[in-house]
């Protein structure tokens, strides 16, 4: 009896890791062919066309979006929903799994200004749930792969291990969910592993074949008296436009909700708003990686009015495109936000501007996840260890201002 229990541990800790390696192995795939896509689209089609390409190109996809959700079904989820599904019952759906994949990327390859997380995170749970429900003749612990698959591919899309492994440990079930018994020190070692395996298999295939999303790197932060000065006041600014995205994400979902079922004509409409704010202001359209690397080398050429006036107006485009049918993820776009408002108020305040990045960023980020430990493990992807200060009192304060009580209570 012993025997078959060592063996059932043995072949559940590899399926671990073989299912970390699947989940990193997908979500490269998929960022992948979202690159593809968005090269053919947006790098060589548009010397064809004139400059009202964005318009045309959106109002296509908002069509071929609607119509796919008409067919489909409003695909993916939000990734707070699937994320509470995952935890709540240890699985997700997967009888859906090819038109999530595909609705996953269908937002982003027409220049939608949202993250890929919420489509990929929904996939991979769905092909955790499927491996897991093969697998539980084995033990019951097999049903804990979806949890550790989600957690992996977060890790993964985000290139920030220790924001998974904190989310994963952290998480809590709910009351209901028939959870299989695993001893605290064996959910760190499933959760290590899952997570070591997707991020090793993503790294290995993106720099073997390129792809994958990089945000970029910060590491020149200066400090000084006059910086510190300035702190709280850019944690403020930053927190109050958190704070405006998650009343601007429920407003626009009473608005997405009242178009019913006509799912065409919402996307449409939203591609049409898209299209024009990118002729207008270019870097509020995608998901924001890519322009904020550009970002880099070109915000010094740029006004002040104009990278605030972006990062404002990507924040009202991502709560557009998240509730009417260009359904994706909000965690790249406002990321992208905070380092355009960060770039613009370094300019009006004479302040080292990597400091300002790092404070409107955290502070803002802090302000939609509310979570301020997990606004710094995420943001580590950008910014340096030594930062962290900083970014702990920005986040913090982006955190505690307070939401309405509305909002507060249907995000818990």
């Amino acid at each position: 009896m012993d025997d078959v229990k060592t063996a059932n541990r043995s072949i559940f800790i590899v399926s671990v890791l073989i299912t970390g390696a699947i989940a990193g192995s997908f979500v490269w795939m998929l960022l992948f062919i979202m690159e593809l896509g968005l090269e053919l689209i947006w790098d060589r089609v548009p010397i064809y066309l004139g400059q009202l390409y964005p318009v045309i190109m959106c109002v296509i996809g908002g069509v071929i979006i609607g119509l796919f959700a008409r067919h489909y079904g409003q695909y993916p989820e939000k990734l707070m929903s699937v994320m509470a599904k995952v935890k709540h019952t240890g699985r997700y759906e997967y009888k859906d799994l090819a038109p999530m994949s595909v609705a996953a990327l269908l937002p982003m390859v027409f220049g939608g200004s949202i993250g890929p997380e919420a489509g990929l995170v929904g996939a991979i749970a769905a092909i955790c749930t499927w491996v897991g429900d093969r697998l539980k003749r084995f033990g019951n612990d097999f049903q804990e792969l979806t949890r550790a698959g989600t957690y992996a591919a977060i890790s993964a899309i985000f290139t920030a291990p220790l924001y998974g492994f904190a989310d994963a440990i952290t998480g809590e079930t709910v009351e209901g969910y028939d959870a299989p018994y695993v001893s605290k020190r064996m959910k760190f070692l499933i959760y290590a592993l899952a997570i070591a395996g997707a991020f090793g298999a993503y790294m290995l295939l993106s720099n073997l074949i390129g792809g994958g999303m990089h945000m970029p790197q910060f590491t020149n932060i200066e400090y000084g008296l006059n910086e510190f000065l300035w702190l709280i006041p850019l944690a403020l600014i930053g927190g109050v436009c958190g704070w405006s995205y998650c009343v601007l994400d429920k407003i626009m979902e009473h608005v997405g909700n009242s178009f019913g079922d006509k799912h065409v004509t919402k996307a449409t409409i939203a591609g049409l708003l898209l299209g024009l704010c990118g002729v207008a202001l270019p870097f509020t359209m995608f998901a924001g990686e890519s322009q904020a690397i550009e970002l880099q080398d070109t915000w010094i050429t740029m006004t002040a009015a104009t990278l605030i006036g972006t990062g404002i107006m990507k924040i009202v485009v991502t709560a557009l495109c998240v509730n009417m049918g260009w359904r994706g993820g909000h965690f790249f776009p406002v990321i992208f936000s905070g380092i355009s408002i960060g770039y613009g108020l370094s300019i009006i305040m004479d302040v080292d501007p990597i400091f300002c990045v790092c404070a409107v960023t955290a502070a803002l980020v802090g302000g939609v996840l509310r979570k301020p430990l997990l606004t710094i493990l995420l943001l580590f992807l950008c910014f340096p260890f030594h930062s962290v200060f900083v970014m702990a009192i920005a986040s913090i304060i982006g955190s505690k201002i307070p939401l309405p009580k509305r909002i507060s209570e249907s995000s818990s």
